[in-house]
């Protein structure tokens, strides 16, 4: 028999409101298992909200959230403990214990499990690798630049192999070349490692970069990033865009730019 493929992520009319305030009004979608689903939308539209549904941070008034095909909506503190442990979560910030090193950081969740110290090392070498920061692993928060903050934020978010991570809004505040970097990463796990995302931004770079951009393995074994180039459509990474609670737009980077809604253009034009 067949195994049943659930959505990464799904969401069943959600609306979300805080007193008389409307958050999210009566949204539905959902990622895909692979798919990088682009979430843009001005201050205060419920970007972070999504995040916040989907950790079981905050219940939904009405609608049904779900994760890798199991309703989340209405489970206890100790139900929504054990979907967390399938998700990694990429702060703005980095959001690392400045009073642990890089190595305790990565490791953190692991520690927290009472796994053995050799498999812990290993775990976090390796996704120190993946980031290109092995050489900083004895290395304190204080001691590292804003970039590298996020690259071992990235890392800590991948410890337990997840097949799904957050992003939220994890280039703010970078130059150009760092951003870059936090970018290719997304894009790796995405081609690479078959991670389901949702990434929350602003920031047209960031738009245009992972909806043009793919990861392949050259000859050598070395990653490579190369462009659609025309002739290529992703069709692993999706766009929604919120306005005033609701969903305005859904689809590709190729729809998006084409949009005839002029709210739409107006935030491409100055993102």
């Amino acid at each position: 028999m067949m195994k049943e493929i659930h959505s990464a992520i799904e969401f069943q009319n959600v609306t979300m409101a805080y007193d008389d305030r409307v958050i999210l009004d009566d949204v539905s979608f959902y990622v895909n298992p692979g798919e990088t689903k682009i979430v843009m939308g001005g201050s205060g539209t419920g970007k972070s909200t999504i995040l916040k549904l989907v950790l079981g941070l905050i219940k939904p008034v009405k609608g049904r959230v779900l994760v890798d095909g199991e309703d989340v909506t209405e489970y206890s503190e100790r139900q929504i403990t054990e979907v967390r442990k399938k998700i990694g979560m990429v702060f703005q910030e980095g959001a690392l214990f400045d009073s642990l090193s890089v190595y305790e950081n990565v490791g953190y969740r692991l520690f927290e499990q009472g796994l053995p110290e050799s498999e812990i090392e290993d775990n976090v070498r390796r996704m120190l690798r993946f980031v290109n920061l092995e050489q900083a692993i004895e290395m304190m928060p204080a001691e590292l630049s804003g970039g590298m903050r996020r690259r071992v934020g990235i890392a800590r978010a991948l410890v337990g192999s997840p097949k799904l991570i957050l992003f939220d809004e994890p280039t703010a505040g970078l130059d150009p070349i760092t951003a870059r970097a936090i970018l290719e990463l997304g894009v790796k796990l995405r081609d690479l490692e078959g991670v389901s995302s949702i990434f929350i931004t602003h920031r047209i770079d960031d738009i245009k970069m992972l909806s043009s951009n793919y990861a392949t393995i050259n000859e050598k074994g070395e990653v490579e990033f190369k462009q659609e180039a025309g002739q290529l459509n992703l069709i692993n990474t999706k766009f929604i865009m919120l306005r005033e609670g609701k969903i305005i737009f859904s689809g590709t980077d190729e729809q998006l730019w084409t949009a005839p809604d002029p709210y739409i253009q107006e935030f491409l034009r100055e993102s």
